[in-house]
């Protein structure tokens, strides 16, 4: 099995240092060649993390020239663009999310990637959840029969100093973590026919966002619900998914440390007036390890041992309804 070359550009994504560490720890997949950050602050703020501790810090081009795929990691604003630099040399990448720039730039640079056969893989952590994966197995196997609702929930009660940051998105938190859950949805039940959203400003702390935030995907006999907030105590507790159908409905809260999902189906709940639904049994992910099946991944698209099952269309396709949930019409329009 050889080794894939892979450099970091930035490590201002919260998401950053993480990855580099489930990288490290694939040294049979992976030669880390170093990273990269362009912005000093950044440097004085997390270049001592351990994760970075005895790699070299090289510029943009160097780590795009010396590497054969990149962990495109910086300022969320700054991901397609570094995204598409990478693209432009003919190397891979795992993008890490939301996707930035215009819709016609994000929509660049999926489709240059897939004309190059580049690998593209974008950094929604729950794809690889383990309670997730067993919900799109149940889809795919008919258990749940017809999707008719699905109901996904991320919350957190952030602090002063992230809500300051999330003024930076237009939609505020539905842009950081409604897209999470955008994904997901999109994945099941394809691109809805309508949305609605509804972005409220609490105004807590002083700090001016939409930071209590609700959106409705309408399809044709479905509906979604995205809720989303960074004012709801205990919002990491109620973080989950809850999938219905015509025969079976799986529900997972919380959705991770500690997993707890449970699953009903017409066999089961024959009582209509009851809560009737049996326990899964599934083994948690460390916060430590969260990424990395995802990065074992990677190296299977670059390598061609594994095709992407969310696609350059269904990329496209999240950041299209994101654009038009938190309202960035000029983006979305183009």
């Amino acid at each position: 099995m050889s080794k894939l070359k892979i450099g970091q550009i930035g490590i201002g994504h919260n998401h950053g240092s993480a990855k580099m560490h489930a990288v490290r720890k694939l040294p049979e997949l992976y030669e880390v060649i170093g990273y990269a950050e362009e912005d000093e602050n950044w440097i004085a703020s997390r270049g001592g993390l351990k994760e970075y501790e005895g790699l070299p810090r090289l510029s943009v081009d160097e780590i795009i020239e010396r590497s054969d795929a990149v962990l495109v990691e910086c300022d969320v604003w700054n991901l397609t663009r570094y995204g598409q630099r990478c693209v432009d040399a003919g190397r891979h990448i795992h993008l890490d999310k939301p996707g930035s720039g215009t819709l016609d730039e994000y929509k660049k640079l999926l489709h240059e990637a897939e004309t190059k056969g580049l690998a593209v893989q974008l950094g929604y952590m729950y794809r690889y959840n383990p309670a997730v994966q067993r919900t799109f197995e149940y889809i795919r196997q008919g258990k749940l029969g017809e999707i008719y609702s699905i109901n996904a929930e991320m919350s957190t009660f952030h602090p002063v100093s992230y809500k300051k940051w999330l003024t930076n998105f237009k939609g505020g938190i539905m842009y950081i973590l409604g897209s999470h859950l955008i994904d997901l949805i999109v994945y099941i039940l394809g691109e809805p026919l309508k949305v609605n959203a509804y972005l409220k400003r609490t105004g807590l702390d002083g700090v001016d966002l939409e930071d209590n935030n609700l959106a409705v995907l309408e399809y044709e006999k479905a509906l979604a619900r995205v809720y989303v907030s960074s004012v709801e105590v205990n919002g990491w507790g109620r973080r989950g998914l809850m999938v219905s159908g015509s025969r079976g409905t799986v529900n997972i809260m919380p959705i991770e440390n500690t997993i707890t999902m449970t699953y009903s189906d017409l066999g089961i709940a024959d009582k209509a007036y009851e809560d009737m639904k049996i326990y899964e049994d599934i083994a948690d992910v460390p916060k430590d390890c969260r990424y990395d099946d995802m990065m074992r991944d990677f190296y299977s698209y670059v390598t061609g041992a594994k095709t992407n099952p969310f696609t350059y269309a269904h990329d496209l396709a999240v950041q299209r309804v994101l654009y038009a949930v938190t309202g960035d019409r000029a983006a979305g329009e183009r």
